[in-house]
């Protein structure tokens, strides 16, 4: 995001069930990756959903008669921003999910914001790092521990697959910045982009994941509620959802939109225990409100009103982050 586009007093009506229902998508996201992963290898799993998502958009751009880029340089930069934005961090999410909770996955998920902020700083040099975001990054350092719990000491199965979650927000860290330098300021729309960055998200996984995982198994092979979860990730989490991110940040304004991070981890969590009867341990919640708490502070969010953020969790032509 660079600035807000529309005013943050929107009338409440106009932006808020678009603002929740997104929150629900992007939270639900996790519990179908649990369900995905229980019969699909993580690479199958992102391969399926990103090609979905792909076919989505591109129905969306041929109504709206909108185009892909043209440009080859356009492209190139794709292939990095598809790559650390799709491939790695969906499929991180898939292998991490195969050892921890989906709500656990939900609220590393919430630290996307926090390894944004010191990468587009120190590496593209897109940000400033002021004493506000310094603060910021500490408090999110600390609530990270909290949630790994490191006063347990490290290991095992359930380490590793929180490792393998804040890989995959370590992945968005990369292909944000990286976007808003590159390409944030092209003249393509953020849903032309958004969809050839599916595309060459699809055409890397088709390459990868047999030669990695071995073929795909066919879908007519798959439970019904493997199938819906594919559906539900690639038509909803990363089509419908990016059409309803779009919007919300044409009607309200980028900060209050980019706000919807906080929503995430709080479906993620609510969903695993309702639909799962996932059960956390008291530092994991802790941990994610002093996460969320850093992410705020980073985000000048608890401050006054200003007429563009500091820094935000996506920009209009990504896709939006392990949702």
């Amino acid at each position: 995001m660079t600035a807000d586009i529309t005013p943050d007093r929107a009338p409440l009506r106009s932006w808020l069930p678009g603002f929740l229902a997104l929150g629900v998508i992007w939270g639900s996201s996790f519990l179908f990756i649990k369900v995905g992963v229980a019969e699909l290898h993580p690479l199958h799993l992102t391969l399926y959903r990103v090609a979905t998502g792909a076919v989505t958009l591109l129905v969306v751009l041929a109504v709206l008669r909108d185009r892909l880029p043209r440009e080859p340089r356009v492209w190139a930069h794709l292939v990095v921003v598809a790559a650390f934005g799709v491939a790695l961090p969906f499929t991180l999410f898939g292998f991490g999910e195969q050892r921890v909770e989906s709500m656990l996955a939900g609220i590393w998920n919430a630290t996307t914001p926090l390894i944004v902020l010191p990468l587009a700083v120190l590496v593209f040099r897109t940000e400033r790092l002021t004493v506000r975001r310094a603060i910021g990054l500490g408090l999110g350092f600390a609530g990270v521990l909290v949630v790994l719990g490191v006063w347990e000491g490290v290991g095992g199965s359930h380490f590793i697959g929180q490792l393998m979650c804040l890989g995959a927000a370590a992945c968005y860290g990369v292909a944000i910045p990286y976007q808003k330098k590159f390409i944030a300021g092209s003249a393509y729309s953020g849903l032309s982009l958004s969809a050839a960055q599916l595309l060459v998200a699809t055409a890397q996984l088709a390459v990868v994941a047999p030669l990695v995982a071995g073929a795909p198994p066919v879908p007519t092979g798959l439970s019904a509620k493997v199938v819906a979860s594919v559906l539900a990730l690639g038509a909803l989490g990363t089509g419908l959802a990016f059409v309803i991110n779009l919007r919300n940040i044409r009607v309200a304004g980028a900060s209050t939109a980019s706000t919807v991070t906080y929503l995430i981890p709080v479906f993620a969590v609510l969903v695993g225990a309702v639909v799962l009867g996932e059960r956390m341990n008291w530092h994991q919640p802790v941990g994610a409100l002093v996460v969320l708490l850093g992410v705020a502070v980073a985000q000048g969010m608890l401050g006054r009103r200003r007429s563009a953020p500091a820094s935000t969790p996506a920009t209009p032509a990504t896709v939006p982050a392990g949702r």
